[in-house]
């Protein structure tokens, strides 16, 4: 199956199985490695990348599922041209320990500041639904706060 994806903004013509998971589309057909496989059955979180600015979990979505001329964005570039305010506190609160989760914590919460300048606690909990073996998950919901008090001041 042949289509073109818009992966960091590139466009990228592929000819593959119609049932490749997206993840292994960026890992091994495009060389970005950045998103991680965790489960493989779209529970953990580890592979969320944004799909035409949405949240989702790459290793269950099949290429035949992606619609043609997709932007796909990556953990690559989420801080193209500096760091995103997630990254820059998930710095500053020191949220990972083993940090194999936290490429799609870092998206996921990209997208929820994107749709909701000031989440609740709640929310955040409702929106960050990426499992973290090391349970940082307090550091997390700091980290997700001060990046949304980043972006007030930034606008």
């Amino acid at each position: 199956m042949k289509k073109t994806l818009r992966i960091n903004q590139t466009a990228i013509e592929l000819d593959l199985e119609p049932d490749t998971p997206l993840l292994w589309i960026l890992r091994d057909e495009v060389g970005l490695t950045g998103t991680k496989f965790g489960c493989g059955i779209a529970q953990c979180g580890a592979c969320t990348v944004h799909l035409d600015g949405n949240p989702v979990r790459s290793c269950s979505l099949p290429f035949e599922a992606v619609p043609e001329n997709s932007e796909i964005t990556t953990i690559e570039a989420l801080g193209e041209g500096g760091l995103h305010a997630v990254q820059r506190a998930w710095l500053e609160e020191q949220v990972p320990q083993c940090g194999y989760c936290q490429s799609g914590q870092l998206m996921a919460a990209a997208a929820l500041l994107r749709d909701n300048k000031r989440p609740t606690d709640a929310e955040i909990d409702q929106a960050m639904s990426n499992i973290c073996r090391c349970g940082t998950y307090p550091r997390i919901r700091k980290a997700i706060r001060r990046a949304a008090e980043f972006q007030v001041q930034e606008a």
